[in-house]
């Protein structure tokens, strides 16, 4: 009976591992026009989700996986954020230097809202009731009453910003991409609590949030996930991941934290044993570029942008790693699930 005992939990566990290692790419939806794209937002409430798209942001069905609409003249888009409290979505243009102001039901423009230099990551925290748009450029935050769409006003982050998260509570975070930190920010007061090293971290881009344990994660150029506590800045613990990696997701109820790896054209798929303990429990081949995603927190599926590349151009002193072209019609939604 003592070996049954013992033997029972690691059986357990052994199948709890494989149930959450076995993500696969099930299909793609293809979705019509030109040009590049950036984020995706999952609407999992309202079943939508948001995909920039060059010049416009268009918006599928999560259950149908149908083209709904688009939201036009968002040029350059990066991000979308969306208040159901408010009824409203908002969009970082990212060349126009901008924020566009949308209704949630119908998609009709409401306003625009001038930003810093190209804004890029953007997230709506229901605590402020203030939307944070990240400038690239200028490399500060415009805060935004969201109810309103008047700025609130501007805070200088001593770097370059990627993508913010907020916990609902009062705090806002985001990864500083040319310095290697976290800023922690105080959405009320709009000012900057704590500065953090993501070291061993280098160049973090993508960051996901575990609210409930006060967990960060950010995913890295170096090829590693570092997790930290977001109350006291500590990097607990690093994974590893794919390589070109721009942006993380978790999801609380399967614990599981995804890395979507452009470069490899990989997905790494992590598993919270603890709020201190995490291994790579799958690696999903996607495609080459497929680099920013969404999680649909209803389904658990994973949505990832991605369109066929051609050679890339012959690299000049002007431009010594040139990007390749993207193929006409070819680009597309891939999803992931079990």
């Amino acid at each position: 009976m003592t070996h049954v005992r013992t033997a029972l939990p690691a059986l357990l566990i052994t199948s709890a591992l494989f149930a959450a290692a076995s993500y696969k790419l099930v299909k793609s939806i293809p979705i019509p026009g030109e040009g590049g794209w950036d984020y995706l937002t999952a609407d999992s409430e309202n079943r939508r989700l948001y995909v920039s798209h060059a010049t416009q942001v268009d918006v599928v069905d999560l259950d149908s996986g149908k083209l709904l609409d688009k939201i036009p003249n968002t040029n350059g888009v990066h991000g979308i954020a969306v208040a159901n409290d408010l009824h409203r979505g908002f969009v970082s243009d990212g060349r126009d230097n901008q924020v566009t102001i949308f209704d949630l039901k119908n998609l009709s423009v409401i306003a625009t809202v001038k930003a810093g230099t190209n804004p890029d990551g953007i997230v709506y925290d229901p605590f402020s009731q203030r939307v944070f748009a990240f400038n690239g450029r200028s490399k500060d935050v415009t805060a935004i009453d969201a109810a309103t769409g008047n700025v609130s006003g501007t805070l200088p982050l001593g770097g370059k910003p990627e993508f913010p998260v907020t916990d609902s509570q009062g705090n806002v975070y985001a990864n500083i991409e040319d310095t290697s930190e976290i800023v922690h920010i105080d959405p009320k007061g709009l000012a900057i609590k704590n500065r953090w090293s993501l070291a061993p971290c280098d160049s973090p881009s993508g960051l996901a949030i575990d609210a409930k344990n006060q967990r960060l994660f950010s995913v890295c150029d170096n090829k590693i996930m570092a997790v930290s506590d977001a109350g006291s800045g500590k990097v607990i613990t690093t994974v590893p991941i794919g390589e070109g990696p721009d942006a993380a997701g978790f999801d609380p109820e399967t614990k599981l934290v995804f890395s979507s790896n452009g470069h490899d054209g990989t997905l790494t798929i992590v598993k919270q044993e603890s709020p201190d303990k995490y291994s790579v429990v799958q690696t999903v081949k996607t495609q080459r570029g497929a680099r920013t995603m969404a999680i649909d927190l209803k389904t658990h599926h994973v949505y990832l942008a991605d369109a066929e590349f051609g050679p890339a151009p012959a690299a000049t002193a002007d431009n010594p790693h040139p990007r390749p072209k993207i193929q006409p019609g070819t680009f597309k939604l891939l999803v992931v699930s079990e």
